[in-house]
């Protein structure tokens, strides 16, 4: 599948955008409820989570979450993540981006991540050695995506069945409570991966184009 250029220089900034410093930090895209989000912060305090959910009752229930259980090390943000990576993140300051089930598009292949001119920029915000975790109930998402990582990406990966005992998300849990086959693909950015993006600086809330 040819990918066209994805046009980040056209993307209008969130609303209320706030920027952020160019330090290493871990993204999780479309954190629902936050579940995960507190998790891994809670487990790894040496870290910085932004966890980014774009649908409101969502956000303000993770944002009750955390009030509950306050992390220094987790931002919760309410944005859609395309416009917020634009013009929030830093070429190569992330450590590893977190994409856990999402949508999987049955009737828009182009909108499902691997497919998408905006993950070679999602790639270009990576460190060398970062990696991206993209998990999925239905494993035709998860053999397209696969298929993508050999054929368009070139980024070394590992497929992974998820274990039984697994609770990162509502989702993952009622997934698996269903006897679903869970799985994920844990992508890694090697030594001398390039994009057309290296030397995209963000936006920090200015648009560029049109």
């Amino acid at each position: 599948m040819q990918i066209r250029q994805f046009q980040a220089q056209r993307m209008q900034a969130p609303r209320d955008f706030t920027p952020i410093e160019n330090t290493p930090i871990c993204v999780e895209i479309g954190a629902g409820k936050g579940k995960h989000a507190l998790l891994f912060s809670g487990q790894q305090p040496q870290h910085t989570l932004y966890a980014i959910e774009r649908t409101r009752e969502k956000f303000l229930a993770m944002q009750k979450q955390h009030g509950l259980e306050p992390r220094d090390n987790l931002i919760p943000v309410h944005a859609d993540a395309l416009p917020w990576v634009v013009h929030a993140l830093y070429p190569a300051q992330v450590e590893h981006f977190f994409i856990l089930y999402p949508n999987p598009e049955p009737h828009n292949p182009a909108q499902r991540w691997l497919n998408m001119p905006f993950f070679e920029f999602l790639i270009s915000r990576l460190q060398t050695g970062g990696t991206i975790t993209l998990a999925s109930n239905i494993p035709e998402y998860i053999e397209e995506a696969e298929q993508q990582l050999i054929n368009v990406w070139n980024l070394p990966y590992q497929k992974e069945k998820i274990a039984q005992t697994s609770a990162r998300t509502h989702f993952e849990i009622k997934y698996l409570e269903r006897g679903e086959l869970c799985q994920q693909l844990i992508m890694t950015k090697p030594e001398g991966y390039k994009t057309r993006f290296d030397a995209f600086a963000p936006l920090q809330g200015q648009t560029h184009g049109e």
